[in-house]
């Protein structure tokens, strides 16, 4: 161990600690990778072995007590931009066939789907304009 500096041993250690970052996908393991370059910065200023540690471990708690609540907050939240059958959602079509409780058709964002209204008493005629409220399989729920 003499004969490597000490912060060739940190860069390895960052770099051990990138592999399980990739193939398990867990962030924590990058933000341990940056503080051991961290450390292997403190110890290219010349620390001592127990500043390098220091720095280490606070620098790891740091990302790990700030980075993750603000990634995990980030993944849960919905796309902005709605695609798929979510976007359909809100739109407006138009009756092609009488829709009612039962089933009839309408012409959705330039193509024609089954439809049945949302509230199954209440019919729509050929013509009228609905909304989207559901899609349920290939059917849209309207009103």
């Amino acid at each position: 161990m003499n004969d490597i500096d000490a912060w060739v041993w940190w860069l390895v250690g960052a770099a051990a600690l990138g592999i399980p970052l990739v193939v398990t996908a867990m962030p924590e393991f990058g933000m341990l990778a940056v503080g051991a370059v961290a450390a292997a910065v403190a110890a290219g200023l010349g620390l001592g072995a127990v500043a390098q540690v220091l720095v280490f471990i606070v620098v790891s708690v740091a990302l790990i007590a700030v980075v993750r609540p603000i990634a995990i907050r980030h993944s849960r939240q919905r796309p902005r931009l709605a695609t798929g059958v979510d976007a359909l959602k809100g739109k407006q079509a138009v009756v092609l066939e009488r829709v009612d409780g039962s089933g009839g058709r309408i012409k959705l964002a330039g193509e024609i789907w089954s439809a049945r209204s949302l509230d199954r008493d209440r019919a729509y005629d050929v013509g009228q304009e609905v909304d989207v409220v559901d899609i349920e399989g290939a059917t849209a729920i309207v009103i």
